[in-house]
């Protein structure tokens, strides 16, 4: 478990790097969104054949990165709603 929590937020910090421009997240939503996309990435690793969905690999741990900054561009958007109205 601290190891899947450590892989999300090292996902989510290299999402957050290939994001370009400023992304206005804190530590725990870039933490929340790298273990979203490591689910993602694991699910589809595991799809693929390549292992089970919480086992690190590399396809797993690509996928996921390419998930988590698709996530990170989508809470940027929705967070940028939000001001928007207020």
């Amino acid at each position: 478990m601290i190891g899947f929590i450590i892989a999300g937020l090292i996902i989510g910090v290299l999402a957050r790097l290939f994001k370009p421009g400023k992304q206005n997240l804190g530590w725990i939503a870039t933490l929340l969104l790298g273990l979203a996309g490591s689910v993602i990435g694991g699910g589809i690793a595991s799809l693929l054949g390549t292992g089970s969905i919480f086992e690190l690999n590399v396809l797993g741990f690509i996928v996921a990165v390419i998930a988590a900054v698709a996530l990170v561009g989508v809470a940027e958007s929705i967070a940028g709603r939000k001001q928007i109205r207020s």
